[in-house]
């Protein structure tokens, strides 16, 4: 995922680059896989759940997990809707290598705070921390922290502005401006902290940020195609530098649209090595085929829409991953019942993933970025 000015090029999906992110919220991307577990509800809203979630997906050699979120209460099942930057810290501890990468709104949340959080969440864990931009818009997300509803057409540039205005915080302290000095009792130097000044159409940062610049400099952002696609955020969320967006979250109804989705070399302005694509999975497992497994789980309650679903053998998910993986940096998998499909795919998908070569190596002592192929950018404040 490497980026420039004017076009991207990566060898993200290329010889061995391949990225796997899994999605952590709740019991599963169904409805009803609380159900199927036999976990008690109040025992899927746990810290410890969610880091035996996230270990288990270190362990298997995941790249990175995702933490859903939202202020609404489900309406449907005990989905895991803690706080999603507060999940990831308390997960950062307990774990080395993997990317913790949550859901963050860019609407309703103050910019300030938005930017504050994810630095920390970036010391806390090494400098293994990402950024999925949501930017739902309803009207009573607004409510619930008393904003006004922000209209449809304007969501993207909405969403544009907020990531710019944290690029800018993030970038206000130089990486040497923590000075620590004994003898004078200065902790900083003044003159390599500087204002963001931001003044965007609903809201205006001066800064600086009050926490030092991230460990990565700059924390890895992926927005979702139907955001970029959305009026007024291709400028301002276009790969630039590092001063939009990382990559680009895609969707599609079925698989072969999905592969469709990812082969196209231009998506929002991106090329399509950036792109992470979305896939629901269930496989055979337990005695189950993966269409029984999935009539046992609409019988409960009926997903709603959602990602492209994937429905078979550990072995047939191999084969399209090998596909996808070819024309797509990443792919984010969305796991029917987290349990059940991320043990066959750890056991399963990815050794054989790995013994062909195409996913990129994982240990500890990386950064995000660099496990995304990703410079560490200068601050754009930095003096010579």
């Amino acid at each position: 995922m490497t980026s420039s000015t004017s076009s991207t090029s990566s060898d993200l999906s290329r010889g061995g680059r391949g990225i796997l992110a899994l999605e952590v919220d709740g019991d599963g991307a169904h409805p009803a896989a609380w159900r199927v577990t036999g976990r008690a509800p109040a025992e899927v809203l746990t810290g410890e759940r969610t880091v035996q979630a996230v270990r288990d997906a270190e362990i298997a050699g995941f790249h990175a997990v995702t933490f859903g979120d939202g202020r609404l209460a489900p309406t449907h099942g005990p989905a895991a809707r803690l706080d999603a930057v507060q999940r990831a810290a308390y997960a950062a501890p307990a774990t080395r290598s993997i990317g913790l990468v949550p859901v963050v709104d860019a609407v309703y949340t103050e910019p300030f705070h938005v930017a504050t959080q994810l630095a920390s969440l970036d010391y806390v864990s090494s400098g293994r921390a990402g950024w999925i931009v949501s930017a739902r818009g309803l009207a009573e997300e607004g409510a619930a922290v008393g904003r006004d509803p922000v209209p449809e057409a304007e969501l993207g540039g909405e969403a544009a502005d907020v990531v710019a205005a944290n690029r800018r915080l993030w970038d206000t302290w130089e990486d040497d401006a923590v000075i620590r000095d004994r003898c004078t009792g200065r902790y900083i130097d003044r003159d390599k902290v500087h204002y963001a000044d931001v003044t965007a159409k609903r809201f205006s940062v001066k800064g600086p940020s009050i926490i030092p610049r991230p460990l990565q400099g700059q924390l890895p952002v992926w927005t979702p195609t139907q955001l970029l696609d959305r009026s007024g955020a291709g400028d301002g969320l276009r790969l630039d530098g590092g001063h939009g967006t990382d990559a680009v979250l895609v969707t599609a109804a079925d698989l072969e649209a999905l592969l469709a989705e990812a082969s196209a070399r231009s998506v929002g302005g991106l090329d399509a090595d950036t792109v992470v694509a979305e896939l629901t999975v269930v496989l055979d497992a337990r005695g189950q085929t993966a269409q029984e497994r999935w009539v046992e789980l609409e019988t409960w309650e009926a997903a709603p829409a959602g990602p492209a679903r994937f429905a078979g053998t550990a072995a047939q998910l191999t084969d399209y991953l090998t596909e996808l993986l070819s024309v797509a940096g990443g792919v984010r998998i969305h796991p029917a019942v987290l349990d059940t499909d991320a043990a066959e795919l750890s056991h399963r998908v990815l050794p054989e993933l790995r013994r062909a070569g195409i996913l990129a190596p994982v240990g500890p002592g990386r950064t995000f970025r660099q496990t995304l192929g990703l410079a560490r950018p200068a601050s754009r404040f930095a003096t010579a």
